[in-house]
């Protein structure tokens, strides 16, 4: 029902995920993420978004990611209709349960994990950490040519109706920008992420508190 990736960016240390899928609110049921921690992406045809909040839980309590996934998916008798994919600062492990609607995948690589379910080819997931190893621009805005690049491979077999993007930091406020219903909700969360880095509104963004500086204020 849903691709996604996760990623860390070695530079800045933030932690960042992207999910579409061809239901409602992606971003809700998807995507989970702390700062200086890591990020999760539960999803799967019964997803739980327990996985996801536990799994930063674990994580922030020195956990690996792979130890994490392996917790949480051993212990759930329903584990085979999900799919959890955990990024720590030192690794990446991805789980996807075999009554999962093909086609399925998932894929660890240098600075990420990306999975999918009910996916229209196997090129999917593959195609998405591709387009986010090579592309150009922001950390987020290569998050989105992942997502965009997933959808020219084919995407959610049913077509897309909700996108997310979420970045988190020690060095600036959460980016967590959600389109919950579109017709081309990946078009649209990028016009989105367009707005929320520009203008006003990126000018305040900048000057709210962060963990580096937990008592930043307007100038």
């Amino acid at each position: 029902m849903t691709y996604s990736i996760l990623a860390r960016d070695p530079e800045t240390g933030a932690f960042g995920g992207a999910a579409a899928t061809g239901s409602l609110c992606v971003g809700g049921w998807v995507l989970r993420g702390r700062a200086g921690v890591g990020i999760s992406a539960s999803q799967g045809a019964s997803p739980s978004t327990l996985w996801g909040e536990e799994a930063l839980v674990r994580l922030a309590s020195g956990d690996s990611a792979h130890a994490t996934v392996t917790a949480l998916t051993g212990m759930d008798a329903g584990r085979d209709f999900r799919q959890l994919s955990v990024l720590g600062p030192d690794d990446a492990a991805a789980f996807t349960g075999t009554s999962n609607t093909p086609h399925t995948a998932d894929m660890v690589f240098d600075t990420g994990v990306a999975a999918g379910n009910l996916l229209a080819s196997d090129d999917v997931v593959a195609a998405t950490v591709e387009a986010f190893r090579t592309g150009m621009g922001s950390f987020a805005e290569r998050l989105l040519a992942a997502l965009f690049a997933g959808q020219s491979a084919g995407s959610d077999k049913r077509g897309l109706l909700s996108a997310a993007l979420l970045v988190v930091s020690r060095h600036h406020a959460p980016l967590t920008l959600r389109v919950d219903y579109n017709e081309d909700p990946v078009r649209a969360l990028a016009a989105l992420h367009e707005r929320a880095t520009s203008g006003d509104y990126a000018f305040w963004a900048r000057q709210v508190p962060t963990l580096a500086e937990p008592e930043r204020a307007l100038d």
